[in-house]
């Protein structure tokens, strides 16, 4: 349950941080500078753990499809968060587990039951009543914000995948390279990439501290 709250915690001050840098960057330069600072939080603490050698080039497709969904997912995230309510954006991520029941069978093996399906169910229509959806006012972020949890889903069945054969400072070195080189291709197509500004750095630590740490519990 601590680990529950600490993650709830953390999306909160990242929901709270990327809220605050989407007057200044867009969504691919937050993931960019993210990332970047990922990179340097990644191997600090992989150098202080001494886990850096098991760092592997290994099943790198497995990782690319956890990373991919991953970016998708986040930029979804970070640009739901600037035109909708937290409220309806937490309604909408916190129905991820709804969308790994169904995926889990055909990826883990697990097994589908009629009490795993009433309980999605009853989860979705909670999530319903929460989110209080407007069928007059639907807009791009509601849409990406519906559509995020299908994301987080896959790349939660792709890390369970991960985690049977690779460590966390693995896992987690291959999220910040990638999700670096998906950046830069996405920002950088019009060479124009703006520089986060003093005021923004504090958010941008914010962000990259809370986003790692939500993905390690």
């Amino acid at each position: 349950a601590s680990d529950v709250y600490k993650r709830q915690i953390s999306f909160t001050l990242m929901a709270v941080s990327g809220r605050e840098l989407f007057s200044s960057l867009d969504t691919f330069e937050i993931m960019l500078y993210r990332s970047l600072v990922g990179i340097f939080l990644v191997l600090s603490f992989g150098k202080y753990f001494n886990t850096l050698h098991q760092i592997r080039v290994e099943n790198l497709s497995l990782h690319f499809i956890r990373n991919i969904s991953h970016f998708v997912g986040q930029n979804f995230w970070f640009y739901a968060i600037a035109f909708i309510p937290f409220s309806q954006l937490f309604a909408f991520e916190f129905s991820t587990p709804l969308f790994i029941v169904f995926l889990a069978p055909f990826f883990l093996g697990e097994v589908l039951t009629k009490e795993k399906l009433f309980a999605a169910a009853i989860g979705f229509f909670g999530i319903m009543l929460v989110a209080r959806l407007d069928l007059n006012t639907i807009s791009w972020a509601l849409i990406v914000a519906f559509l995020l949890p299908i994301c987080f889903a896959a790349t939660a069945i792709a890390t369970k995948l991960l985690t049977r054969n690779f460590s966390l400072t693995c896992i987690l070195f291959w999220l910040v390279i990638m999700q670096t080189l998906f950046s830069l291709i996405c920002v950088g197509y019009d060479f124009d990439i703006k520089i986060p500004s003093k005021s923004d750095c504090p958010f941008l630590l914010v962000v990259s501290i809370t986003g790692l740490k939500a993905l390690s519990l």
